[in-house]
């Protein structure tokens, strides 16, 4: 019985150790490329958004209100993560 058990048990696990081919597989190797464009987009749009507060306590730095910071970055961490419903979702190629 407990033989039995053992050998049910090692035919399943053999079963899910088995390699996908190409064509089942989730993605292709491009959908990990353009997720890989888009992550850095994101983080790109979020290194350009970070910055120094103000030098002097109760003091005013207009350097927040700088271009870069309110318009570029998020728009760069926008497009990044927009982007990346399209990668996820991009049929690949099929062989």
């Amino acid at each position: 019985m407990i033989e039995n058990k053992l050998n049910i048990e090692e035919k399943s696990d053999k079963a899910g150790l088995q390699r996908m081919s190409k064509e089942e597989r989730p993605f292709s190797k491009i959908n990990y490329y353009l997720m890989g464009g888009c992550l850095a987009l994101i983080v790109l749009g979020f290194a350009l958004m970070s910055g120094g507060g103000s030098s002097v306590e109760n003091g005013f730095n207009p350097e927040i209100f700088s271009t870069r910071r309110i318009v570029i970055g998020p728009l760069f961490a926008f497009l990044g993560f927009l982007l990346m419903a399209f990668a996820i979702v991009w049929p690949g190629k099929k062989h």
